[in-house]
């Protein structure tokens, strides 16, 4: 009996443990997830007024000559897809590369760049062609890496190594929700960018169809689509990076109330044997003395 209440000692002081882990990870997650909160609110004005100014031009100008607009026979799609450089965050790295295999069509006429280990693992165990891999930025995105990465990919699709670009990530709903996204990068539709509704003031009507460019507006595009795509890659790093933690900082916090709870039954299992060996001992004094009398 003693030997048992050794072994429940143990297994508490094991749980324990492992619930000051899981509770510290959940405390990181949650300052990780106010960082990335933060730098989406900083990107998105800029972003936004990137948005109008090209949706002007294009409405402006019509179709675009620009090589990143031209749609052509697709024969090859690029993935690139976002996963984390970490596990315990649930079904975050695992739901993003089930999104990929439902979307693409055939494996030989598809090249992959991962951002994240966990997604590099995943395709390369399964002979998927990995064209560049990004690994350690996962949790810690920012602008100038995006443009880097982005201006490799542009470059391979003006060489014509794929015909179209897929981004796939994880949309950050909520603490508790989050969503795998994917979306077309390259060619830019230019009806996407197009304003979504009409301009009725009168005002902002003549304010826009008097604009003077400078330089030209094929010009602009040039400088702004390339901007826009590492912006918009940029952008789903910040959601995937705040996702990433939210789906961690939900599997901590249920990761330590699963604790709390085997502690407790733990507990109240050490109390019963610990009762159950006092009575054993009170019966076998009890008969001891009714024996002597």
């Amino acid at each position: 009996m003693a030997e048992n209440v050794q072994d429940i000692k143990r297994r508490i002081k094991s749980v324990n443990s492992t619930k000051q882990i899981t509770h510290a990870m959940e405390l990181v997650a949650s300052a990780k997830l106010k960082k990335s909160r933060g730098l989406a609110e900083q990107r998105y004005p800029y972003f936004e007024a990137m948005i109008l100014s090209m949706g002007n031009i294009v409405e402006r100008t019509g179709k675009s000559k620009n090589a990143l607009m031209n749609q052509r026979e697709v024969k090859k799609t690029a993935y690139i897809i976002i996963t984390g450089d970490k596990g315990l965050a649930g079904g975050y790295n695992g739901n993003i590369c089930k999104r990929v295999e439902s979307h693409l069509k055939n494996k030989d006429n598809t090249v992959l760049y991962t951002i994240g280990s966990r997604g590099r693992d995943h395709f390369k165990n399964r002979d998927y062609k990995i064209q560049a891999e990004y690994l350690g930025i996962s949790e810690n995105p920012n602008f100038f890496t995006a443009k880097s990465i982005t201006a490799g990919i542009m470059d391979a699709y003006l060489k014509e190594e794929f015909d179209e670009v897929y981004l796939v990530y994880t949309r950050f709903i909520s603490t508790l929700v989050q969503h795998p996204y994917l979306m077309k990068l390259l060619p830019l539709d230019a009806e996407g960018l197009k304003p979504k509704k009409k301009i009725e003031d009168v005002e902002e009507k003549k304010s826009l169809t008097g604009m003077i460019y400078e330089p030209d507006p094929e010009a602009l595009l040039e400088y702004l689509i390339p901007n826009y795509v590492a912006n918009t890659l940029y952008g789903a790093m910040i959601e995937s990076a705040a996702s990433e933690q939210g789906a961690r900082r939900t599997a901590m916090e249920s990761a330590t109330e699963n604790a709390n709870e085997m502690i407790d039954d733990l507990t109240l299992k050490l109390n019963r044997v610990r009762q159950a060996a006092i009575t054993q001992e009170i019966s076998e004094i009890v008969s001891g003395a009714d024996a002597l009398s």
